[in-house]
């Protein structure tokens, strides 16, 4: 822990705000760093990876790489005190690179779930010894959530299909285990890709198949593909109904499938755009 959860006396107490005071903080997930910004240790945080894009003041924090392929000594070089992030960001080698190094790590299970995500929240607060912020949080997510609670039982259910791209070489749809067959769900779509589990590769037949009514990516996929007009002249997609009526959606990765804080929002963003 970087600070004492369980002061009992008001020496512990600013034993904790000292610890906290002098943390260097290096988060290797984006939705991690968006907690720790809310919490507002933005100014503790020395490093993020790439996928930490929000809240925007924090694309000037050095980047330490892909959470999958951190480099040990790049992220070493910044002299953190604490490393964070979840359980599914490390190599079991790289996360004993930092053991070996005297790094403390903090690494969290993330649910892809509106309860999912109010755990993460409540698990980082309190490890970093900021339990009441972390309530705040959730308090104001809560409510947010309680505005978008009835868009997954509303009908009909547009088929949405997503399309997973960088460049016509790299095309793959999610299917069931997801984030965004997750999302899809709580935004009152229904994910046509439900016979696959995870990722595969997108072929035309499948495409066809599928005949989903909206097409769903992230915007840098989409744009990996030369926006709306490259996509529709992807084999298949013309032949769907969302080719033909030109529906296709794009949103922030981060924002789409990062089960933060701001999951409410991204619903809302979601539903909007589908229906």
């Amino acid at each position: 822990m970087i600070a004492l959860t369980n002061s009992c006396n008001q020496s512990a107490k600013k034993t904790e705000d000292a610890t906290l005071d002098s943390a260097r903080i290096v988060s290797i997930n984006g939705t991690i760093t968006e907690i720790l910004a809310d919490l507002g240790l933005e100014e503790k945080i020395v490093g993020v990876d790439v996928a930490s894009t929000y809240p925007a003041s924090i694309q000037t924090k050095p980047k330490i790489g892909h959470n999958k392929n951190i480099s040990a000594e790049g992220v070493l070089a910044l002299n953190p005190t604490l490393i964070i992030g979840t359980k599914a960001d490390l190599k079991p080698e790289t996360l004993e690179q930092f053991k070996q190094a005297g790094i403390q790590v903090l690494l969290f299970e993330q649910a892809y779930s509106v309860e999912g995500t109010k755990n993460l929240i409540k698990s980082v607060s309190d490890s970093v010894g900021l339990p009441s912020k972390g309530d705040s949080i959730l308090v104001s997510l809560n409510s947010q959530l309680e505005k978008v609670a009835s868009y997954a039982s509303q009908t009909p259910k547009p088929k949405v299909l997503f399309i997973y791209a960088r460049g016509t070489g790299t095309m793959m749809v999610g299917g069931t285990g997801t984030q965004v067959d997750a999302m899809i769900s709580l935004a009152g779509g229904e994910n046509v890709a439900k016979d696959i589990q995870d990722y595969k590769p997108l072929t035309a037949e499948a495409l066809v198949a599928y005949n989903p009514d909206v097409l769903l990516l992230f915007d840098s996929g989409l744009s990996s593909l030369g926006n709306a007009e490259g996509l529709l002249e992807v084999q298949g997609v013309k032949e769907t109904n969302a080719g033909k009526n030109k529906k296709i959606v794009q949103m922030d990765g981060q924002f789409l499938t990062g089960f933060s804080p701001r999951l409410a929002q991204a619903i809302e963003e979601l539903h909007k755009k589908i229906h």
